[in-house]
Order: structure tokens, then C-alpha cells, then sequence
């Protein structure tokens, strides 16, 4: 036999009985969906709920300040009241405005056709807490300090990311850059931000430099605190920084630990209701599997009833029973080895089990009405031969 001819006959047997095959290749398909489903599904919602517990995000406050037409509603210093709360690790105010953002910064004073030697960035200032607060590093230089601030020093210290748009790659010479007509030394590079990473592509000057630009004012506090204290600083942050103005601040704080719990919980329960549901229409489609079949190996006998007086009706709801009765066989068995094996493995990882009596006592019910469903078409089936066909 040729292999034309063998793919033929094959494709002759798959059509011959088409629903059959329509049944079988279904099983196979909710069975790799199934595969996919779990190894896809697991890591998603692992990966969800490792994030829900993620001590960075658990422990980073961000207090957003208003603009206000008389006096700034923060002052510069008011960080330092901030960092003598208990549970704050670090702290640092930052002034950002819309004038500040897309200025021409270029890294020295002559002008090459051939090359773009101008790149607009964003200007901020901060308080000399700023590495720490935004989770990063200086990965050469320094900071500025207190000294650069109160003399008004031209100094600047630019992202990791805006050093490479820039070419500077060394500090040890004092490099320069110009923001507009004037020069400011940079004296240090700060990356590897785990907060605000919009700051390696940004130029940071002292805030008595930063008026130049228009940043007079605090626009928000970046507070870091201790694994547990993040709800407690929420609320004691705003009246630190602005006493009597503390309700005009908006804060952005983590959500509580019980909060987290349960949205972790309800992740783990929406991830193994969907393996569930999934695994119940995998049964369905084997009892409708061995239903039509028992259907076809059983047509003598369907022909003979028919012919002694039984009614399409009586062949249908024998079918039925029968699917009902194995989903319903199976939904027993399957919620006592279910709960066996949950105390198994809560006994073999020292677990305390948790188990849902309603789900034991609907778990029967259920497999009874996935076998009745998965039973509807070979019941249709067999009421719907005629006795003559049948027992011929």
C-alpha cells in the first residue's frame, strides 16, 4: 500500500464515524489544554502572589504634595521630621514640574553638525537622601550634600542612563554639562534604582540650584520603612511633614499584610477552580466517550427493544441513568480519594488540611450532573434508530 492510499483509508476512518472522532480528538485536545492550562496558570498566579508579598513594595510610601498658591505646604527640612519616625529607613523630598522636563542638556559647549550632542531630559532636585530613598546606588562619585546646598554649588548628579546619552563615562577629570547657557559639574552617576527609575535618564541638581529651573517647591516624599511599619508611617507621615495640613497631602502607601492575605488566598482559589473546571470537562468528554460507544456495541439490542414497544423516550432515559449513574459513581469516589489525599499531603508537608464539607457533599451531585450532560447527545442518538435499521 502506497502511502497516499494509507493516508487515505486513514482519513476514510476518521470520517466514517465523525463525531466519534470529533469526541476522541476533544479529549485530546482538553487534555493538552489542560497541561498548558496548569504549567501557565501555576506560574502566573505564582508569580501574582509573589509579587502581593514583595518586600519593596511593602515597604515603599510615596506622599504626593499639592501645589498651593501662599506657602509650600512641605518645606525642604521637613524630611528630617520624617526620618526620626520609628519604622522609617530613609526618606527624601523631590521638586519636579512641567518646565523642568525636556530641557536641552548637552555635554559640552561646541557645536558639531556631525554628531547630536544635545539631549532633552528632565531636571528634578531632591534632599541629599535621595540614593537611599529610591533604592539605588551612586555607581561613581557622590552625592551632594548639605555644603553643596546651603553654598549654591553648581553641582549635578545625572542617571546611569543619561551619562550614556551624554558620553561621559569618567568623573575623575570633573566633566561638565550645560543646561541651557550655563555649567554645571558633575560629581556623581546614580543607578541600579529600584524606586523611580525615571531618574537614570534625568539630571539632579541641590534644591538652591533647582530654583533656577522653578523648583521651589516639594512636589512629593519618598519614605522607605522597616518590613511590618509601611500602614502605621501612612498615617503619621502627612502630619510630620505638614502639621496642620496633613489631610491636603495624598498619600501612597502599600496595602495592609490582611488585605494581601486575601487577595493571595482568593488567587490560590481562582487558580485551582479554573484546574477544576477544566478537569470536570475532561470527564465529561470520556463519558460521552463510552456512552456513544456502549451506543454502538449495544444496537442489536436497541433494535430489539424498540420493536417489543419501547418508546424513543424509554431508550433516551436509559442512556441517561446510565452516564448520570457513572458521573455520579465517579463524583463519590472521586471526593473520598480527593480528601484522602489532601490529609495525605497536609500529614507528609506537616500541614493543618483544611477541608469544605459543602464541596464533599456537592462533589457527587456534581459528577452526577456531568454525566448527564456528557450522556444528552448518545442518548439522543440511540433514541432517534429506527427497530428496522437496528436489527438489521
Amino acid at each position: 500500500m502506497h502511502v497516499h492510499d494509507l493516508i487515505g483509508e486513514a482519513l476514510a476512518g476518521m470520517l466514517a464515524k465523525p463525531v466519534r472522532s470529533a469526541l476522541t480528538t476533544l479529549g485530546t485536545v482538553l487534555g493538552i489544554t489542560t497541561l498548558v492550562v496548569t504549567v501557565g496558570v501555576a506560574a502566573t498566579a505564582g508569580n501574582q502572589i509573589v509579587g502581593r508579598f514583595d518586600e519593596l513594595v511593602a515597604t515603599a510610601i510615596t506622599v504626593e504634595v499639592p501645589e498651593s498658591e501662599h506657602t509650600p505646604l512641605v518645606e525642604w527640612d521637613a524630611v528630617d521630621r520624617v526620618t526620626r519616625l520609628r519604622g522609617v529607613e530613609s526618606a527624601a523630598a523631590v521638586a519636579e514640574s512641567k518646565d523642568s522636563t525636556n530641557l536641552s542638556v548637552r555635554s559640552n559647549d561646541i557645536v558639531d553638525p556631525t554628531r547630536v550632542t544635545t539631549q532633552s531630559m528632565t531636571v528634578l532636585t531632591a534632599t541629599v537622601g535621595l540614593p537611599e530613598a529610591a533604592r539605588g546606588r551612586m555607581v561613581q562619585g557622590r552625592f551632594y550634600d548639605t555644603g553643596h546646598i546651603r553654598r549654591g554649588d553648581r553641582v549635578a548628579v545625572i542617571g546611569d542612563r543619561a551619562a550614556q546619552q551624554l558620553g561621559i563615562t569618567r568623573l575623575d577629570r570633573s566633566p561638565a554639562i550645560f543646561i541651557g547657557k550655563h555649567a554645571y559639574t558633575v560629581i556623581g552617576i546614580i543607578g541600579d534604582l529600584r524606586r523611580e527609575r525615571n531618574l537614570s535618564t534625568a539630571v539632579i541638581v541641590p534644591p538652591t540650584v533647582g530654583r533656577r529651573f522653578g523648583l521651589r517647591d516639594v512636589t512629593r516624599v519618598l519614605v522607605n520603612t522597616s518590613l511590618g511599619a509601611a500602614d502605621l508611617i501612612a498615617r503619621q507621615a502627612p502630619a510630620a511633614l505638614s502639621p496642620g495640613n496633613g489631610d491636603m497631602l495624598q498619600v501612597v502607601a502599600p496595602p495592609s499584610p490582611t488585605r494581601a492575605r486575601d487577595k493571595a488566598q482568593d488567587d490560590v482559589n481562582a487558580l485551582f477552580l479554573i484546574l477544576g473546571l477544566v478537569s470536570l470537562v475532561v470527564g465529561a468528554v470520556g463519558i460521552a466517550n463510552v456512552t456513544l460507544v456502549t451506543v454502538m456495541e449495544r444496537v442489536p439490542e436497541i433494535g430489539l427493544r424498540r420493536s417489543l414497544g419501547a418508546a424513543r423516550r424509554h431508550i433516551a432515559a436509559q442512556f441517561l441513568l446510565e452516564s448520570t449513574l457513572i458521573g455520579l459513581t465517579g463524583g463519590v469516589i472521586g471526593a473520598g480519594v480527593g480528601v484522602v489525599t489532601v490529609v495525605a499531603v497536609s500529614a507528609a508537608k506537616q500541614w493543618t488540611p483544611l477541608l469544605d464539607v459543602r464541596l464533599a457533599i456537592a462533589a457527587p451531585i456534581a459528577g452526577a450532573v456531568v454525566g448527564l450532560l456528557a450522556g444528552l447527545y448518545p442518548a439522543l442518538r440511540a433514541a432517534r434508530m429506527e427497530p428496522v435499521d437496528a436489527l438489521r
